[in-house]
């Protein structure tokens, strides 16, 4: 089976200071691919996918957030990712 989806992600700021850049890090662990990226700029290498703030949303407020979403194919499963990555430092989702 093949399909597709669209994701709309927002990354918000937890801590109490600004951030200046702020970088989305996720594996997709069975051969999705990511089709179009808004807000955001993709970036692939294997199954590692990251999405980096485009150069007008990189600045968050403690508080704050920021919003971006893509368009993903698949063929056989979709399994969610199992881990995220925010500046390269695990983060919970939800």
């Amino acid at each position: 089976m093949a399909g597709g989806f669209q994701a709309d992600v927002t990354v918000t700021n937890t801590s109490t200071t600004a951030w200046n850049g702020w970088t989305l890090g996720w594996t997709f662990a069975a051969g999705q691919t990511v089709g179009r990226m808004w807000n955001a700029v993709p970036d692939r290498s294997g199954t590692a996918v990251t999405a980096r703030n485009a150069g007008w949303n990189g600045t968050v407020a403690p508080g704050g957030s920021a919003s971006f979403g893509f368009t993903d194919g698949w063929t056989g499963t979709n399994p969610v990712p199992a881990a995220f990555t925010l500046g390269g430092a695990a983060c919970s989702t939800g």
